[in-house]
């Protein structure tokens, strides 16, 4: 059997064998530039038997997708997989509503596919550069009341583990140990294909409104992130009114949302906006209610384009819903310290799930998100203060992005966290794919 691995700028064939890979040479970085991947022993298989060799062979590995993580995850002091070049659509299941691809496959890519079919997704994150398995790996998320995070769409996933063998696994079929494995960190193995549910495709406009009151907020906040389809809220927790609220909202049906000059105190803005005070909008997908497909709105940023340079740092934080205004407020009194560091931050809502370690797991969610300027220890020392002021709420962090919670506490926080750690030693029985991050954040060690 011959299969190939794609090198920089050329192709290296190998035999069954195995034993004349070679890794390119030079480490890479993450999207940020904070994070330089620890190996330069790095491969780009372009099968799924390419990946199994590179299992069968390495003693530790991991996995990276499209390296949108803002800690070390992904890391590898060993040998790093990408995931890049393995980015097909497999087949389309038009009586099922489900689409099956290849792991590396970006949502942007993806989505531009379905569209031209007839169909869609549920929901897309801000960016639609980040490619499906990773995105759906640490559960990432849009914003919708009624959405649930990206990783809710797969109803069955293949992945080769610590031995070679490819593992299956369906929701229909696997129950909880396919809620354990969607998004399981890279944890359980190398995720090679995903079958996700889609729908017929649909139409959306998108508003943003502009100086929200804070009171207006505070007395209606579950009806404001309940306006329409999808809805975030920017701000920078330094002025009585939340920035720009952006309302995506469906055509025709459903979460339909009409434009008017006045959105509980905020105003209609006139022109299209940047979420960031005085950065050009031109990387952004329309605004001013002008009508597009799903993939061009649902997104803050379109594909065609990076929407920043991505020096930048990001942390992310969820509570219940329950706990949304006092939450806020909690973050409001650290305004002063928070505003010296911050580009924006941004707040969503996330739809409850039965997925393991997702930070939605059996709870609807409100998600704080802070885009930092790259200022390391500045923000590394913020943190774990942030982490404190939200910690009565039971906070969970989001797996790809930088927070200081320690294992002790996360443990407590994702209740299934100690089964999965046994799910992971079954099929993982040497920690192959385990790295400083998951032995410190997952293990405690």
């Amino acid at each position: 059997m011959y299969s190939s691995i794609q090198k920089e700028g050329y192709f290296c064939v190998m035999t069954a064998n195995h034993s004349d890979q070679s890794p390119v040479p030079s480490p890479l970085q993450n999207w940020a530039g904070n994070l330089t991947f620890s190996t330069s022993q790095v491969y780009y298989p372009d099968t799924v038997e390419a990946v199994q060799a590179l299992v069968k062979q390495s003693a530790k590995l991991r996995v990276v997708g499209s390296r949108h993580s803002f800690n070390a995850i992904a890391d590898s002091e060993h040998v790093l997989i990408s995931t890049r070049d393995l980015n097909k659509v497999l087949s389309l299941d038009v009586e099922a509503l489900t689409v099956t691809v290849e792991s590396g496959i970006t949502y942007g890519a993806l989505s531009a596919w379905l569209d031209d079919k007839g169909f869609a997704l549920h929901n897309l994150a801000s960016l639609p550069h980040i490619s499906v398995a990773g995105s759906v790996a640490t559960a990432t998320h849009g914003s919708g009341v009624g959405n649930g995070n990206l990783a809710t769409a797969v109803t069955a996933l293949q992945m080769v583990v610590a031995d070679g063998r490819i593992v299956g696994l369906s929701k229909a079929t696997d129950g909880e140990r396919f809620h354990a494995a969607v998004v399981a960190l890279g944890a359980l193995g190398i995720v090679t294909q995903l079958t996700l549910q889609v729908q017929p495709k649909f139409y959306m406009r998108q508003y943003v409104y502009e100086r929200l009151p804070l009171s207006k907020l505070k007395e209606n906040f579950q009806s404001v992130m309940a306006a329409a389809y999808s809805v975030s809220l920017f701000t920078d927790w330094q002025q009585d009114s939340i920035n720009e609220v952006w309302i995506k909202s469906l055509s025709s049906s459903g979460k339909s949302f009409d434009q008017q000059p006045d959105l509980f105190g905020a105003r209609a803005a006139t022109a299209k906006l940047h979420p960031i005070a005085g950065v050009s909008a031109v990387n952004c997908t329309d605004q001013l209610g002008v009508e597009g497909p799903w993939h061009d709105r649902l997104p803050h940023f379109k594909m065609g384009f990076m929407p920043s340079s991505g020096v930048e740092l990001q942390s992310e934080y969820f509570v219940s819903g329950e706990h949304a205004v006092a939450a806020f407020e909690a973050i409001t009194a650290l305004s002063q310290q928070i505003g010296r560091h911050l580009f924006i931050s941004e707040i969503r809502s996330i739809a409850a799930d039965e997925l393991w370690l997702s930070p939605a797991y059996q709870r609807d969610c409100i998600a704080f998100h802070f885009t930092w300027q790259q200022h390391i220890p500045e923000v590394m020392t913020l943190l774990p203060v942030i982490e404190a002021a939200l910690a009565p709420f039971a906070v969970r962090p989001h797996w790809g992005k930088l927070f200081t919670i320690p294992a002790t506490v996360l443990a407590d926080r994702f209740e299934k966290l100690a089964d999965f750690k046994k799910l992971a030693n079954e099929y993982d029985p040497p920690g192959k794919f385990r790295n400083v991050f998951l032995e410190e954040c997952v293990w405690g060690r």
